[in-house]
């Protein structure tokens, strides 16, 4: 295959190998295309549809969440929209927010969407005797992310981090989540 890749140009299209015949003389064979991959379709009841916030309505839940912050003096603030899996999918960085705080916010959303619980319930939850849900990768236990649900399951999450106070924060994610609960009314 590689000698028939240097007489001509390789081609990789659509899950099959074939060889051109860019540079070869005429009348040189070319090797047969050889199939690499097949194509799989899962039956669709094996397949499972996940509900996700819009863009649109990602953008409008951390921009409320920030005017809120802005409003109440916390411009130092981060605020992150992240999937049920923690994948974010907004995220804005007030002025003069420290590196820490994207994390901090990133985590809190993703614990608050993870649990389907506000941040600061969650943290009651926690003893200080052996092992818990805080030690748990990528969760954050502190007061400042919310969940967002769809007819009653958490499809994401909206967390804020850098605020004096968890509190604080949780009062400027609790905007971001109002906005999208007003925009659906």
């Amino acid at each position: 295959m590689i000698a028939a890749a240097a007489a001509g140009a390789l081609l990789l299209t659509g899950g099959v190998t074939a060889v051109a015949n860019a540079v070869a003389p005429a009348g040189t064979p070319v090797a047969a295309p050889v199939k690499v991959a097949a194509d799989v379709l899962p039956a669709p009841e094996n397949v499972v549809a996940q509900n996700r916030i819009s863009v649109g309505a990602s953008s409008k839940a951390v921009n409320a969440a920030l005017a809120k912050c802005q409003a109440d003096k916390l411009p130092f603030v981060t605020v992150a929209l992240v999937d049920r899996f923690g994948t974010v999918q907004a995220l804005l960085r007030g002025d003069n927010a420290a590196e820490h705080t994207i994390e901090a916010a990133k985590q809190k959303a993703y614990t608050a969407a993870a649990f389907g619980a506000p941040t600061s319930e969650l943290a009651k939850r926690i003893n200080g005797n052996g092992p818990s849900i805080a030690d748990l990768p990528g969760t954050l236990f502190l007061p400042g992310g919310v969940p967002l649900k769809v007819n009653g399951v958490s499809v994401a999450g909206i967390g804020v981090g850098g605020a004096p106070d968890g509190a604080l924060d949780e009062a400027c994610a609790t905007a971001g989540a109002d906005a999208l609960a007003a925009a659906a009314k």
